[in-house]
Parts: structure tokens; C-alpha cells; sequence
């Protein structure tokens, strides 16, 4: 829609066959998208993504509420915390909207509908990159694309938006040599989510944190559109324990360890069951290195750029934002000087979105490398003081006056141990009990 509201003319090739319900709700409950694997995980539009929408898509947003998103804010629990001391002038900038993946691609997908010079064509996947000839010497061009039934689009530049299960790198190799640029960061979360809706009793009472990242375990809610919510538990693949989470009574026993979030599940109506979903790894593949592209005529945007930690929410606004910056490079460069338009995206990204990826690559890596340390009973250790100070900043948001009582237990440390005996004998470890004895030295 950005691409096309200057005048370009966009095909795009969506996959998945289905078309979207008649209304957002309906399209949450009946439309199939095989090809996206979280469509029906939670999400969130971070404000950024809002703020984005509101200044160059306004009918989108507009589209939303009449699907029933609803506005909030993101840090309004938090004004009820004594340290925080009520709304501020500025907080109007952490407001965003809530909606379900389905009933967003739902009001994407009616605006784009009635928007001039974009075509959609549903289930219409494609097989093979159509190569071109170099517009850089030794740097294969692509020129278009080939779709599932053999016919061949050409184009003057092609979008890899397909995904964090891009099948592009393995159409890169048909091309012919080409740099591997990928990077990837230790991966290894599980996440076990389920969504509710409002029974009769009106919206939960807001959390102070919408997130609570505990020895082994990350706790989270977020709201939805039409009177729902969701309610998620994140654990790393290595916990063998906890891949109980994943039946409805084991989770329910696990979110009443959070009082937190307790009342979300109590307060509502389950809409689904417990939804798994392995996380893939936090990766990252540029198109350009060493200050020259290593494929033309091709730029890649979203997941298909590069995926972070979903837990964190950024994947919708980063995408946004992305489309946002590769109008605007399109704008001061020549669609056809695909040399020059390389490199203006690549550099916009990583002013722009690479430094998101890299602190969330490094969370990655400390928080799993924290909890094995813990499952060995033992205290992660790093001198990085970025990370020190992240924990440090987690450590104070769970802390309640209570908690100034040094004869008080360590929170963290009294959930994992409820956490373990609640899911099954096999939890009662000598890695439970040295965490135990380490929270009475700390104190």
C-alpha cells in the first residue's frame, strides 16, 4: 500500500489460498493460514507500529476499531505502582491498539482491497527466483519470479516478504554463488499460550508489567480485540520438565503461581487450549556485506530480514516499520538503480532496526545460558553490565513493599520450587534445593 500510493504498481504473491472472513472476529475463528505458523499465537503492535499506521495508513487503523480492536496503553498498570506515581506528561506515547493476528490481516486485507494499483493473488506461492543479467560483476540480479503453476512474473525489484520460513535461501543457490550473509543467535524457547474472553465480568484489572521473566520461566499477558486477552508461559527447550505446560491442567496450575496474571484466567472464558509453538532462532540475513550487495534486484523485509525473540512482541512494528523505510529509499533512489537502492536499505536498517536485533540476540543468549545455570543449581554469572542491569530492572518491577522484610523469601526462587512440585514428582532435584539454599545466602 506505501509502494503503490507512490505510484507503483505491486503484485503480491500470497501462499496461502483462503481469503480472509467477512469480519475480524470471523476471521479468527475460521481462517486458515498454514503458511504463517503463529497466526493464532499472541501478538502485539508495539506503539511504534501504531504511531506508523496512525501517520501513513490511517484507514487501517480506523478498519481495526471497527473490527473491534481496542486502545490501551501499555504502561497504564504500572501508574498504580507506588514507585511509577501515576501517569506522566508524556506517556500518551505508549499507547497502541490490540488485535489478534487474524483480525489485523483482516482489516490489512479489506483496505487493500479497494487500494489502487496493488494486486493480490492468493495461493499463489513462488518456486524459483528468475535471474537476470548483473547489474554489479560477479553479483547475480534477479529480475522476477516464477510462480507454482510455471508462469513467470518479471519485475523491476522484488520484496522477500514471506517470513520467518523463508524458503529464499534455498532459491538462492539456483542463482549461482552467493555470499552467505546469515548470522544466527543461540535459540531455544517454548512457548505455551492460551487466549481468553470476557464472560460477563468486564476486562481484568490492568498488570503492572505486561511481562515477569522468573528463574526459569517468563510470564506474560496481553489484551485483544472484541473483550479478549491472552495469557503465556515461556520456558526453554532444555527444561524436560516443563514441557508439561503444554496440558491445559499442568498450565493451570502454572499461571495460579503468578497472581499477577491468576485473575486473567480466572476472569474469563478459555477460547483455546494450550498452543505450543517452538520459537525459531533469533536470525538475521542481510542482502549487502562489505559495502556491496550480494544479490540485485531483490531487498527482503520482516522475518524474511530478520526474526528476534517473539517474546518481546517487536516482530509486527519492526515489519511496519521496514515497509515504511523501503518506500522511502525507493523515494531517493531509483527503483531500477537497484546498486544504489540496495545499498540505501541496507544502511537504513541498520541504523533503524539492527540495533533491536542485537540487543534482543544477546538477551537470547544470557537469559539461556541463566537458566541452565539454574537448572544446575547454580548462579549465571557474566560481567556484560548490559545484562546486569536488565536483571537488575526485572528484580525491582516484581519487588512489593513487603519485600523490604529480609525475612521474606525470594519470590523467584518460591515459584520454581511450587512450579516443579505442582507439575510432577520428577521435579524434586538437587538443583531446586541448591536454588533454595542460595536465596537464604543472598538475603
Amino acid at each position: 500500500m506505501l509502494l503503490a500510493g507512490r505510484g507503483h504498481q505491486v503484485t503480491v504473491l500470497e501462499r496461502d489460498p483462503a481469503e480472509p472472513l467477512s469480519t475480524g472476529p470471523q476471521s479468527w475463528e475460521s481462517w486458515e493460514r498454514p503458511g504463517v505458523s503463529q497466526f493464532r499465537l499472541p501478538h502485539v503492535m508495539m506503539p511504534r507500529g501504531l504511531a506508523l499506521l496512525e501517520a501513513v495508513l490511517p484507514e487501517v487503523v480506523a478498519e481495526l476499531e471497527t473490527a473491534g480492536a481496542r486502545r490501551h496503553n501499555m504502561i497504564a498498570g504500572a501508574w498504580g505502582a507506588p514507585a511509577v506515581g501515576g501517569r506522566l506528561p508524556g506517556d500518551e506515547r505508549y499507547e497502541t491498539i490490540a488485535a489478534r493476528r487474524p483480525v489485523l490481516e483482516f482489516a490489512l486485507a479489506t483496505v487493500v482491497a479497494r487500494t489502487a494499483g496493488v494486486t493480490i493473488r492468493r495461493g499463489d506461492g513462488i518456486t524459483r527466483l528468475v535471474p537476470g543479467s548483473e547489474r554489479l560483476s560477479g553479483v547475480p540480479h534477479v529480475a522476477g519470479v516464477e510462480t507454482r503453476d510455471g508462469e513467470v512474473l518479471h519485475a523491476d525489484l522484488v520484496v522477500n516478504a514471506s517470513g520467518r520460513n523463508s524458503q529464499f535461501a534455498r532459491m538462492f543457490a539456483e542463482l549461482g554463488p552467493i555470499r552467505d550473509t546469515e548470522e544466527r543467535a543461540e535459540a531455544g524457547f517454548v512457548y505455551y499460550a492460551r487466549h481468553y474472553r470476557d464472560s460477563g465480568n468486564g476486562l481484568p484489572e490492568a498488570t503492572h508489567w505486561p511481562l515477569i521473566h522468573q528463574e526459569t520461566v517468563t510470564a506474560g499477558t496481553l489484551p485483544g480485540d472484541n473483550g479478549t486477552w491472552s495469557l503465556f508461559l515461556v520456558a526453554s527447550s532444555r527444561d524436560q520438565d516443563l514441557r508439561a505446560l503444554r496440558e491445559v491442567d499442568a498450565w493451570d496450575r502454572a499461571i495460579e503461581l503468578f497472581p499477577e496474571y491468576a485473575h486473567w484466567a480466572r476472569h474469563g472464558e478459555p477460547l483455546t487450549g494450550v498452543q505450543v509453538m517452538s520459537a525459531g532462532q533469533t536470525r538475521r540475513r542481510d542482502l549487502v556485506a562489505d559495502g556491496l550487495p550480494v544479490v540485485t534486484g531483490l531487498l527482503a523485509v520482516g522475518d524474511a530480514w530478520a526474526t528476534t525473540n517473539t517474546t518481546f512482541g517487536l516482530g509486527l512494528s519492526m515489519s511496519l516499520v521496514q515497509g515504511a523505510l523501503l518506500r522511502d529509499a525507493i523515494d531517493t533512489v531509483d527503483v531500477v538503480d537497484h546498486v544504489k537502492l540496495g545499498l540505501a536499505f541496507a544502511e537504513s536498517l541498520e541504523t533503524t532496526a539492527a540495533p533491536y536485533y542485537r540487543a534482543l540476540a544477546d538477551w537470547d543468549t544470557h537469559r539461556l545460558a541463566e537458566i541452565d545455570s539454574v537448572l544446575k543449581g547454580e548462579r549465571y554469572e557474566t560481567a556484560d553490565p548490559a545484562w546486569l542491569v536488565i536483571r537488575a530492572l526485572d528484580a525491582a518491577g516484581v519487588r512489593t513493599p513487603a519485600d523490604r522484610d529480609e525475612r521474606v523469601p525470594c519470590r523467584s526462587v518460591q515459584r520454581r520450587a511450587a512450579l516443579s512440585s505442582r507439575l510432577g514428582p520428577r521435579q524434586t532435584s538437587a538443583a531446586g534445593r541448591r536454588s533454595r539454599s542460595s536465596c537464604r545466602r543472598k538475603r
